[in-house]
Parts: structure tokens; C-alpha cells; sequence
């Protein structure tokens, strides 16, 4: 299901690729957290480096199963404009600072800036984006 543009995301956790990955294999503290929040929001490009990985998995179905069964309890965000308003501004604040990160990782916190979500993650570098709020899942 994809996400609406106006949403009420109180109580809600975006998550990170590293954090669906931990899912995936079955880290109990982790499953505990995702079952805890209101609403679970995935970003486009989380699906699309999920996908990538399962295409290139020992197993690609097994994987591709996962991932339908994730979507089934989150909430599947997609850009618009004002996401790549918030992505221009990202990634301009990372480069004053001389501090980059990874483009999918810009797009990543740019809708999470932009609707106001904590970020659920296992990459530090989230750390480094001005005015995100991560959670260290």
C-alpha cells in the first residue's frame, strides 16, 4: 500500500534497508521493536535495494517471498516533489558540511525529514544528517 500525502505518522518508525535485512533474519530484539510501532513505513528505494539483493541471493524466490510478506504490515512511500525538495536540501547541508553519504541514503532521509518520521537504522552515517531522528535498531 502506498502512502498518502497527507498521513498521521504519530507513534511511527521509518526503516532503513539494514534494518529490514536484520528482520529477515530473524533478530528477535528487532521483530519486537517493528511489531511495537504504529505504522511501519518502507521508502521506494529500501524496496528497490531489497530487490536488488534478493535478485542476487543464493535463493532470489525465497527472498522475493520475504519482501511481499514485509509489505504486507508496512506502508510503501514513494517521492514527489516535495521529497526531492528535502533531497536537494540534504544533500547540499552534507556537502557544506563536508560530510557525504550515499544518494540512496539522501533520498532515504529526505522523506523522512520531509513527513517527520524517526529513522529505524544500522548505519551511522544517518547520524551525520541535520534535523533527522534516528533510532539505532
Amino acid at each position: 500500500m502506498a502512502a498518502r500525502r497527507s498521513m498521521n505518522t504519530a507513534g511511527s518508525v521509518l526503516v532503513d534497508t539494514s534494518v529490514v535485512i536484520a528482520h529477515f533474519r530473524n533478530d528477535p530484539d528487532l521483530t519486537t521493536r517493528l511489531v511495537a510501532v504504529a505504522a511501519l513505513y518502507v521508502p521506494w528505494v529500501v524496496l528497490g535495494e531489497l530487490h536488488y539483493g534478493a535478485q542476487r541471493a543464493r535463493l532470489p524466490q525465497q527472498q522475493l517471498a520475504l519482501i511481499g510478506e514485509f509489505l504486507r504490515t508496512a506502508v510503501l512511500l514513494l517521492p514527489d516533489q516535495g521529497t526531492a525538495e528535502n533531497y536537494g536540501r540534504v544533500k547540499a547541508e552534507l556537502a557544506e558540511a563536508g560530510r557525504p553519504i550515499p544518494d540512496n541514503d539522501i533520498w532515504i532521509a529526505a522523506l523522512a525529514r520531509q513527513y517527520d518520521l524517526p529513522l529505524a537504522t544500522r548505519d551511522a552515517h544517518f547520524a551525520l544528517v541535520p534535523r533527522l531522528k534516528t533510532l539505532a535498531w
